[in-house]
């Protein structure tokens, strides 16, 4: 169930913060009709840091609604709290929803026992699978291959998003893991080099800004096209560059913006985009092929 390109959401708000849920129907459709295979709702590219609880739950459903079974919904419910995480997984999973995106507790940095016991308490209690999420760039502590093979032994837990940048995980995390649990990339600059590896999929950021493109690099990947996917890669290496200038998801917003998919909304601590890298993000947009009309 959970291969192929799947999009890390934004959260498209108006210049005060607020959710516009007007612009999320949009970018549903606008992912429907691109052919993206799955969208990851309020992950960190989604700013959940900064969503309320009820905030929390209503985008989730209303992204449920919105998308009316046309699109696999997976909802990031993910914290650095065992109990909040399953407090809001529990709740979360009366929606209907594919599954869950759990990213490693932050900040507190466990060890590799408390994060076995913490994914096992969330994937013991809920009735929809989980997807581990590994992304020690902003949390402080790396889920090691030997610990998502021991994960990969319970049954509700279905899949790893792997995003160390580090592709040499693939063969050992396949060796460990078996053939039926699913491996996705989320770092969009080595996520060609994943797949062609081995990779079943990737969780991408760059993916709002070019689904089409990313849907293709993915297809070709994945059958193994390897000359068709690293040139499909070049085309997108500035996008993936530019939308890390600045912490994610900062210049897929304004990115976002620029194509008329979303205010300008942003929330704090984070800030719009700095005026010294508009230049970056929008020529980088261009040549991937990208519609900037609107940035004109």
């Amino acid at each position: 169930m959970f291969e192929g390109s799947t999009v890390a959401l934004i959260t498209p708000m108006s210049a005060d913060g607020q959710i516009d849920y007007g612009d999320l129907g949009a970018l549903i459709d606008f992912h429907v009709s691109a052919s993206t295979e799955a969208l990851v709702i309020a992950g960190t590219t989604g700013e959940s840091a900064t969503l309320a609880k009820h905030e929390h739950i209503d985008l989730i459903s209303r992204a449920c609604e919105l998308a009316d079974g046309r699109i696999p919904i997976i909802a990031g419910t993910g914290s650095n709290s065992t109990a909040q995480t399953l407090d809001l997984s529990v709740t979360v999973d009366a929606l209907p929803v594919a599954g869950f995106l759990v990213v490693t507790p932050y900040y507190n940095k466990p060890n590799q026992e408390g994060l076995y016991r913490h994914f096992a308490a969330v994937a013991d209690t809920v009735e929809r699978p989980v997807i581990l999420y590994n992304v020690p760039g902003r949390t402080g502590v790396d889920l090691l291959p030997e610990t998502i093979a021991r994960l990969a032994r319970h049954p509700n837990i279905v899949a790893v998003k792997e995003a160390t940048g580090d592709v040499d995980r693939v063969e050992v995390l396949r060796n460990g893991c078996g053939e039926d649990f699913a491996l996705l990339s989320g770092d969009d600059a080595t996520s060609a080099e994943f797949m062609l590896l081995g990779g079943d999929g990737c969780i991408s950021v760059t993916a709002n800004v070019a689904p089409k493109k990313m849907r293709a690099l993915c297809d070709a990947a994945r059958a193994g096209r390897h000359e068709e996917a690293r040139r499909i890669d070049a085309e997108l290496r500035g996008l993936h560059r530019a939308l890390f200038l600045e912490s994610n998801p900062i210049p897929v917003k304004w990115a976002m913006a620029q194509m008329g998919f979303s205010g300008p909304g942003i929330r704090l601590p984070l800030i719009s985009l700095a005026n010294e890298y508009h230049n970056d993000v929008r020529q980088a947009m261009s040549a991937a092929g990208v519609d900037i009309a609107a940035a004109a």
